[in-house]
């Protein structure tokens, strides 16, 4: 098949053209070239999905039997690709993701939840929020049609070449030894996929071209937080590393050493009505469909070998400016702040 990647280059875009190229698949990708370059093998057309322009030049003479979008954030983007491509191609994939949807966070949701209210039109360079995916999705939906896209609401992804930095994280901490803090409840359950296996699905949907819509996780119940933080202790950690487990209270406590959920200590969803839902995504469809996720310890090792044999980060992002941090620097807490929690609490 001749597949076209809107990306293409980076994380899950990368994995799409991994997946496609073993299987003897044509690529194409499309992106402006400012992340890490793309795999050897694929056709590579440089443009901004931005400017109409360069999305005419991208389609003018070509034709694919299928378009796989990871990229577009805003839905003006996502309406100018669908439009340009509606005659071009016979089938769009469209990764979106669970917060499009509304009740995402506090409650269980299913394909048939209510998504977030974001209408197709929504004028471009609008600031991030959830409901810019599911206006995306609506503007795919749109201009392409509904009987001929497929659209994927991700769960998190985790793997090599991870750009959030969730699982490199905790996976270099471990790595730097000592009493670690582990925040919560280690029996909570959570829900990730490994971005191999994502891509892996997408690309069975996408050639037998399958419409609809997909929750695409790892099913509830696989994983909790501690086999989570203790198989990075058993990867990374050097004899002696010690997982030191603090309940939420002291953590989410008024005061200098509050910690933000999530994005200080990664991943961890404390016991609170907003999170109450946020790994209770049913992905029974997807399951059914052919999903198949591999065990975490495969990819937490693999992502381990990725980050020992990776050129090193530094604080220059995609545009080339120094001085703002890149992905993988907005996890984790500060070290001088974990030592005070565990001399307080533990």
């Amino acid at each position: 098949m001749k597949i076209l990647l809107l990306g293409g280059s980076s994380f899950l875009g990368r994995a799409y053209a991994a997946q496609a190229l073993a299987h003897g698949h044509q690529v194409t990708t499309f992106n402006r070239g400012l992340s890490v370059g793309d795999l050897p093998g694929v056709e590579v057309v440089r443009g901004d999905r931005d400017s109409a322009e360069d999305v005419a030049r991208l389609v003018e003479g070509r034709r694919w039997d299928a378009v796989v979008d990871t990229s577009a954030q805003q839905p003006a983007q996502a309406a100018l690709s669908a439009r340009l491509l509606r005659d071009r191609a016979d089938h769009y994939t469209f990764v979106s993701s669970v917060h499009a949807y509304a009740d995402f966070g506090p409650k269980a949701i299913t394909e048939d939840s209510a998504l977030l209210p974001c209408p197709a039109d929504t004028p471009p360079g609008q600031p991030f929020s959830r409901e810019l995916k599911a206006g995306c999705e609506r503007a795919v939906q749109e201009g392409f049609g509904a009987e001929r896209t497929l659209i994927l609401n991700s769960g998190l992804l985790i793997g090599p070449y991870e750009l959030g930095g969730r699982l490199p994280w905790w996976l270099e901490r471990m790595a730097r030894g000592g009493r670690v803090l582990a925040p919560g409840d280690p029996g909570r359950t959570m829900q990730v996929i490994d971005v191999r296996d994502f891509a892996a699905f997408g690309l069975e949907l996408l050639t037998e071209g399958t419409p609809g819509r997909f929750l695409t996780t790892t099913p509830p119940g696989r994983l909790t937080y501690g086999q989570w933080l203790e198989t990075c202790r058993e990867i990374a950690g050097p004899a002696g590393t010690e997982l030191v487990w603090i309940e939420d209270g002291p953590l989410l406590a008024e005061g200098p050493d509050q910690v933000a959920p999530w994005t200080e200590l990664p991943l961890w969803a404390p016991d609170l009505p907003d999170w109450a839902g946020i790994w209770k995504v049913d992905s029974s469809r997807a399951e059914a469909a052919g999903l198949r996720c591999r065990p975490f310890t495969e990819t937490a090792r693999d992502t381990w070998e990725w980050l020992r044999t990776r050129e090193p980060v530094d604080d220059t992002d995609a545009e080339g400016r120094k001085g703002r941090p890149t992905a993988a620097f907005r996890q984790g807490i500060e070290p001088a702040k974990e030592q005070r929690l565990l001399a307080a609490y533990a």
